[in-house]
């Protein structure tokens, strides 16, 4: 059976903390690929300013050129309205048939708030949810599986080397004028340049 991991996000930009996150997943989970899923419109952040998806997804495709597991998908792009993860995981399902299996990854800090999200009961009957842990890190999921029963036995814990990057961090350095070398790929940060983003 075909195994794949799912990784969303808006990725504004991507950088070496989700490829990290992606790699464990594969290598520890034995998954065949990794679709990175960037989201058009994310319901928790309506609110906020997103780089269009167009650069979004050219600097993913840069950033994951050099590994044939991973892949992007525009599954969330290009679907009108707002980006649920139950859509997307169901439209895999369909695009995938019956012979896979689908593990979604996510942040630890999003396991806590996972309750609150859309249809949360019928995304862990589609995928099993895969949570990256800090190392050293042993999470409980008990809470959660209290909220929903159906997440039990279905959280694998992902533990990951400590890589003390976010999207956020790196759009204010380059506000602000500051180097993001070593923080996303050469292609990424020379992509952010060309195009003058997040100035």
């Amino acid at each position: 059976m075909r195994q794949i991991g799912v990784l969303g996000g808006t990725f504004d930009p991507v950088h070496y903390g989700h490829l990290a996150i992606a790699e464990e997943a594969r290598v520890q989970l034995g998954l065949d690929e990794v679709l990175f899923v960037p989201a058009d419109k994310p319901y928790f952040k309506l609110d906020w300013k997103i780089t269009p998806a167009r650069h979004r997804l050219a600097m993913l495709r840069l950033a994951i050129q050099d590994n044939p597991y991973f892949k992007v998908s525009t599954i969330e792009t290009d679907r009108p309205g707002v980006s649920y993860t139950v859509d997307t995981l169901q439209e895999l399902r369909h695009q995938y048939g019956g012979e896979v299996e689908i593990y979604f990854i996510l942040g630890w800090d999003a396991v806590d708030d996972f309750p609150n999200w859309h249809e949360p009961g019928r995304i862990v009957e589609l995928a099993h949810l895969v949570a990256a842990a800090r190392p050293g890190y042993h999470p409980d999921f008990s809470g959660l599986e209290a909220a929903i029963p159906q997440a039990a036995g279905q959280i694998i814990p992902l533990e990951l080397p400590v890589l003390g990057v976010s999207s956020t961090e790196i759009r204010r350095r380059v506000r602000q004028g500051q180097s993001i070398r070593y923080l996303v790929p050469e292609a990424v940060e020379r992509y952010i340049k060309e195009k003058r983003l997040y100035r």
